[in-house]
């Protein structure tokens, strides 16, 4: 059975693995106090090319609800996409957490918004009945596998300094997108006016690791109280930074993504030549987004091929996701059922 639900499904990648039984041995003090977790400190401010105040959590949804929390007051507007995963999959955790923040969603191609959009939609400052402008989310790469490239970061930034903002990045699949741009960590984040980027490693082989990283350590206030108070101070914190030491090392993270994202560009190439499937989106990281005949999405799934169907109820869409550890062959496999279920699709409907 090959699993292209989510990059969720996965094991743990053998590296971490081995970083996770490295560091169960010995004794070390609680609380992120370990040699470790202060290891990991300094390896991430190397790697973005400045001094990183950095907070690791065990979940994404954790990681976004508590860096929003820490940026914005509560009675504060959140400017991000409609389908951004704050918005859609959180479950209000980023408006509980932050005290009745409001998410104020806006609509762009491939589940982007542009600087032109957030300045459209900013409105009410210093009006009591309104909620406040207080902070851009964007999500790298987004919802739909679109990458923002640097001088699209860059206009957001300008925007959120004109109006006094703090620029928050969704990094869940931060590894994909970087991966597909080919730049330093750092210009597609501080250099380009991030704040706050909540740096994932679940998807792309850790075992539950996310990281709250702050450009300027000064800004990241009481993010140590919110994060205790959020139930994500772990004692046994050198747990959790030994995956992402290990994740970060000798470019482990980037070698991880590259294979995802090279297989989902194989499904896009395969896939999008058969007849009666259109991709939705551009393929920029490692999720595929496909309209395709409902015969074949059933042939697909007798098969026993797995997979999300998108949008809205009874579209013929799906999602596709390729993983660390995806295998060309179940690639291959999966291109060759769908171009045998097309080809029998189109030969009833001309028949």
């Amino acid at each position: 059975m090959s699993n292209f639900a989510s990059d969720n499904v996965t094991g743990i990648s053998p590296a971490i693995m081995a970083a996770l039984e490295q560091a169960n041995s010995g004794s070390e003090m609680p609380y992120g106090e370990d040699t470790v977790t202060r290891r990991l400190t300094a390896q991430v401010s190397e790697l973005f090319e400045r001094d990183c105040a950095v907070f690791p959590v065990a979940t994404g949804s954790a990681a976004n609800s508590l860096a929003l929390a820490s940026l914005v007051p509560r009675y504060g507007a959140v400017y991000c996409h409609r389908e951004a995963h704050i918005n859609v999959d959180e479950c209000g955790g980023p408006e509980f957490f932050t005290g009745g923040a409001k998410l104020v969603v806006l609509d762009g191609p491939a589940a982007k918004i542009d600087a032109a959009a957030v300045e459209a939609a900013i409105d009410g400052a210093g009006d009591v009945h309104r909620v406040q402008p207080a902070a851009i989310s964007i999500t790298q790469a987004s919802e739909l596998g679109a990458v923002y490239r640097p001088d699209e970061v860059a206009a957001l930034a300008a925007v959120a300094q004109r109006h006094g903002l703090a620029f928050h990045m969704d990094g869940a699949r931060f590894a994909n997108a970087l991966a597909s741009l080919g730049c330093r960590p750092a210009e597609i984040t501080w250099r380009a006016g991030i704040d706050v980027l909540t740096l994932g490693a679940t998807k792309n082989g850790a075992m539950a690791a996310e990281a709250v990283i702050f450009f300027s350590p000064d800004k990241a206030g009481d993010f140590e109280y919110l994060r205790k108070r959020g139930g994500h101070l772990f004692s046994k914190m050198r747990f959790v930074s030994a995956q992402l030491e290990a994740y970060l090392t000798e470019d482990h993270w980037l070698d991880n993504a590259r294979h995802a994202n090279a297989q989902a560009a194989r499904l896009a190439e395969g896939l999008g030549a058969l007849p009666g499937i259109r991709l939705q989106a551009p393929v920029q990281a490692n999720e595929l987004f496909l309209a395709l005949p409902d015969p074949v999405i059933k042939g697909l799934e007798a098969r026993g091929f797995e997979f999300y169907s998108w949008g809205a109820s009874g579209a013929q869409q799906i999602r596709l996701v390729a993983a660390f550890n995806t295998r060309p062959e179940d690639v291959e496999a999966f291109i060759a059922a769908a171009a045998e279920l097309t080809g029998a699709t189109a030969a009833r409907e001309s028949a």
